[in-house]
């Protein structure tokens, strides 16, 4: 069977972005034994249509990504409706999930996402705001036969389109083609760089001959995918993956972060966190709190910036700031424990460090950060980490996520000084 695979984003064809969506998909059709009859990208000013025209001529398959946004350049849904000859019509599901996602703001530009070609179903999407769909156009041929072909449409951005592709599209695809699809594990890996995760995918899987994997990088976390072999190969492969990575660094759940296993864990027995932040201004407080519901586990926090606002709202002492610094363990530690005696909540939580481009010493490079843990049921903690420096957000960011991974463990009555230590890769 033959695939067509379009990309829309004149980002792309002007060169601002890098296409990743062909290379991508053109894999993992390959793997279904597919053949890919041409990969193109086109830019949003309805280009699309007139390539349609000629490839469900020749195509069993098209695939298209981008241009179901809800501005005016987002014309994708409207050319297939008319390849298809169908009307548009508004889709019940599609508009109820978008309704409880934006409110009222459905009535407007957005409107538009719910709708799709009529006889087409749509693709789920809880990453994004636009669903996609598929559906068949049926064409008739010059020597007057009518050949069928499959539609797929899907969202461009990266983090909206693979796990779409991954878990609806390439298993209809699979079944389409009478083509038994390997079997495949999911799971999230933070902290460690995509390039790197790699080189040690590559390790694990020496003398697993059947096993291959993937990635999709995310903003918080990485999503690897490890497919074919047998369940015990695949076992084999994760388990060498997490000795070297080092502990609650590869999570089983895809596309989970890890502040929702913090929270989840959180929910689960009934806990509650605060918050006091140097480096990271505000950031972890601000991801405990995207989740809806969040005053259920978190109490608040304190952005402790300037060593005055350490002693004044986390009790840190003068004594401590003047012999050690800052950026020390001893003052991690009682900034937990200051704004856990402020707060009441099981679970203090600091981090004061270096995000740079500035600020760094020898002894305390920037990408330094100490984490603080405090509990009325274990001993304080603190955990001294060192990122390489990308950029200043990068650091914080990492910074960020260590500290809810750390949380979570140290919330288990782990040892999260030798977890810490493990972590070689990050």
């Amino acid at each position: 069977m033959t695939v067509s695979l379009y990309v829309i984003g004149t980002e792309i064809t002007r060169g601002i972005i890098s296409d990743r969506h062909i290379p991508f998909l053109s894999s993992n059709l390959t793997e279904l034994g597919y053949t890919i009859r041409r990969g193109v990208v086109v830019p949003d000013d309805g280009s699309i249509e007139a390539e349609l025209e000629v490839c469900t001529a020749d195509s069993d398959v098209v695939l298209v990504t981008g241009g179901l946004g809800p501005t005016a350049d987002d014309l994708t849904r409207r050319i297939i409706a008319r390849e298809a000859g169908v009307e548009l019509v508004k889709n019940q599901e599609a508009w109820d999930t978008l309704y409880k996602r934006v409110g009222q703001r459905i009535y407007g530009a957005n409107e538009q996402q719910a709708y799709i070609p009529r006889g087409f179903e749509i693709l789920p999407n809880p990453h994004g705001t636009a669903p996609g769909f598929r559906g068949s156009i049926e064409k008739k041929l010059a020597d007057g036969s009518v050949h069928s072909v499959t539609v797929i449409a899907m969202p461009g951005p990266p983090a909206e389109l693979q796990p779409m592709f991954l878990n609806h599209v390439r298993p209809y695809l699979a079944r389409l083609a009478g083509h038994v699809d390997r079997q495949r594990d999911e799971y999230s890996v933070y902290l460690i760089a995509e390039a790197k995760l790699d080189e040690l995918c590559r390790q694990c899987a020496d003398g697993l001959e059947n096993i291959s994997w993937g990635t999709r990088f995310q903003m918080f976390r990485i999503s690897l995918y490890i497919q074919g072999g047998s369940p015990s190969e695949r076992s084999l492969f994760i388990s060498r993956l997490r000795s070297l990575t080092g502990e609650g660094l590869v999570e089983d759940a895809d596309d989970t972060d890890a502040c929702t296993l913090l929270t989840d864990h959180l929910l689960e027995n009934n806990l509650t966190v605060c918050t006091a932040e140097s480096c990271t201004a505000g950031l972890v407080a601000k991801m405990l709190t995207d989740r809806s519901g969040s005053s259920a586990w978190f109490w608040g926090g304190a952005v402790t910036y300037a060593n005055n606002a350490k002693e004044k709202l986390t009790g840190v002492s003068s004594q401590t700031l003047a012999q050690y610094g800052a950026v020390s363990s001893q003052t991690a530690c009682e900034m937990a424990n200051g704004i856990r005696s402020v707060s009441g909540a099981d679970l203090g939580l600091s981090l004061t460090g270096i995000a740079g481009p500035d600020g760094g010493s020898e002894d305390k490079p920037v990408g330094t950060v100490w984490i603080g843990l405090s509990s009325a049921k274990a001993p304080t903690a603190a955990v001294r980490l060192h990122f390489a420096s990308i950029s200043r957000d990068s650091a914080r960011r990492r910074f960020a996520i260590a500290s809810l991974i750390l949380c979570r463990l140290y919330s288990q009555g782990k040892d999260v000084v030798s977890i810490a230590d493990s972590w070689k890769y990050i």
